[in-house]
């Protein structure tokens, strides 16, 4: 044979090694679905079937059964997992706990799913009915839980599963203050973050598994302290932040993947709005030589899996009776009208703004503000449903409690009665302060005249240098109606606490029958 000839087929041999040492794998993924089964508004909350007809609405599992499906179709090799916080959000989580997730997330056909938070809201039992019905491993390797029986026999620290003839590890995280945001009970400590996986990820290694993907309910933040503090971690699948990651979306928090310490990590932002493909090409060592890939939106583009929407239905028709269960009596109407709470005290926001103080002032909190804007009905005299609730706050917003500055707080309540005019909802309905406003001053020009703060002694005027704890809802915190001041990830916020429907209906429970008032906490000169 010529020498050219043996010289091409050395090169050839060479070129098919290298094609076949490289393996590629999909990675689609979903974080904080919350619930929604249904489809959402480009609010995050619910969507009618007028709209969802119409094309304006986003999610829902039946779109998910047909994203994940092409997905795998266009991949290979792939595998769906899920970064926490499936639990919690919507009537179907009050109703049916973990079982309607369950059973959606076993006709997705899951690999594994890292623990949030949520799935701890009604402790240990709950997770273990959801793990015990599910098809695929949860995880989560932050903790020491061989206390808790419920768990230890179940629950894990990592996995290994086989996707086209290759090992691929996978590692739970979920956050180290989950105690303080849930409900685990007892017998759970949670730990540092990137030492567990660091163990894991040495233990999996020394079992000859070289492909490590760690799936984080720990927020961007915390990701990106993991990649830089740990080896051996190839990609990190993000949760618990909401974040969005994208390379074409101008409201992304960064690229997708965001790269740090060479680890590749992903976020999709909630609610099921967009499901993760990160298309990833390691080498025969199990080095990421290539990582590409972008969320999908779950828009009117994907078509619904008509048997996920009968399923959804079906189970959609037991959630009336919450929406007819009388939650609490109240002694006279409660006046929650625009034309009233938006430019004014009104009734339905001391209600609210007292509901969510209470319910995080054992947590050191000392000031609640509520959007009128977000206060969209009246209640009745005599006995209060959820429905009439719901009808109130619709918005499946949370909790959100933060830290700012006394001057911080000004500023906030100067932009609440910056448009009073024009009865816009960014007026502030307020617990733990009182404040006076001059509507003869320009807007943004010191129409705030005095703040008083709640203490120990009494009402004592704010001080501006100081730090106050600060309870809103989650739209607020993240700049809605106009408070960028409450924005950031410098205020030590957690945005995903309690739905606030349920905040207000569990209050007014516990004061029935509940007299509405007004006691002069927002004055007008």
């Amino acid at each position: 044979m010529p020498t050219r000839f043996l010289m091409s087929a050395a090169i050839l041999g060479l070129t098919v090694g290298a094609a076949a040492a490289e393996y590629k794998l999909t990675i689609l993924h979903t974080n904080d679905f919350h619930s929604r089964f249904e489809p959402i508004s480009k609010y995050d909350s619910g969507c009618g079937a007028e709209d969802n007809a119409e094309g304006k609405c986003f999610g829902g599992t039946a779109r998910l059964v047909t994203a994940i499906a092409d997905a795998r179709e266009r991949a290979g090799n792939s595998i769906l997992v899920d970064g926490g916080d499936q639990f919690q959000g919507t009537l179907f989580y009050t109703y049916y706990k973990g079982k309607a997730a369950a059973e959606f997330m076993n006709k997705l056909g899951y690999d594994a799913m890292t623990v949030g938070n949520h799935e701890f809201d009604d402790g240990p039992e709950v997770l273990r009915g959801f793990m015990d019905a599910v098809g695929f491993p949860v995880l989560m390797s932050n903790a020491d839980y061989s206390a808790e029986e419920l768990l230890a026999d179940k629950l894990l620290k990592s996995t290994v599963i086989e996707v086209g003839g290759e090992k691929i590890g996978l590692i739970g995280l979920t956050p180290e203050d989950t105690d303080e945001l849930a409900s685990p009970g007892p017998n759970i400590d949670f730990t540092a973050p990137a030492p567990a996986v660091q163990a894991e990820v040495d233990r999996l290694t020394g079992e000859g598994v070289n492909k490590i993907v760690v799936l984080s309910h720990s927020g961007y933040m915390v990701d990106k302290h993991v990649a830089r503090n740990t080896t051996g971690v190839d990609v990190i699948v993000g949760g618990h932040s909401n974040t969005l990651l994208s390379n074409r979306s101008d409201d992304a928090a960064g690229p997708y993947p965001t790269v740090e310490n060479g680890v590749q990590i992903v976020q999709a932002y909630a609610y099921g709005k967009f499901l993760g493909e990160l298309n990833v090409t390691f080498d025969d060592e199990g080095n990421v030589t290539e990582a590409v890939g972008e969320p999908l939106i779950m828009d009117a583009s994907v078509t619904e899996d008509s048997a996920t929407v009968d399923r959804i239905k079906e189970l959609a028709q037991p959630l009336d009776e919450i929406r007819n269960k009388v939650v609490a009596e109240a002694a006279a109407p409660i006046q929650g009208e625009r034309d009233v709470c938006r430019v004014q005290e009104c009734e339905m926001g001391n209600l609210v703004a007292d509901a969510m103080l209470e319910r995080v002032a054992d947590q050191g909190v000392t000031v609640a503000i509520a959007n009128s804007g977000g206060l969209r009905a009246s209640i009745d005299a005599g006995e209060v449903t959820m429905g009439e609730v719901l009808t109130v706050l619709p918005f499946q917003n949370t909790l959100s409690t933060f830290e700012i500055s006394g001057q911080g707080l000004i500023d906030a309540l100067e932009n609440g009665v910056s448009q009073v005019e024009e009865v816009k909802g960014r007026f502030p309905q307020v617990a733990g302060l009182t404040f006076t406003w001059d509507p003869s001053v320009a807007p943004g020009e010191g129409r705030i005249t005095e703040v008083m703060v709640a203490s120990e002694d009494g009402f004592v005027p704010i001080d501006p240098a100081a730090t106050y704890s600060v309870v809103t809802n989650n739209y607020v915190r993240n700049g809605g109606d106009g408070y960028a001041m409450f924005s950031g990830d410098d205020k030590n916020a957690y945005d995903y606490g309690p739905d606030l429907a349920d905040v207000t209906a569990e209050y007014l429970a516990e004061n029935a029958p509940y007299q509405p008032y007004t006691d002069g906490r927002i004055q007008r000169k």
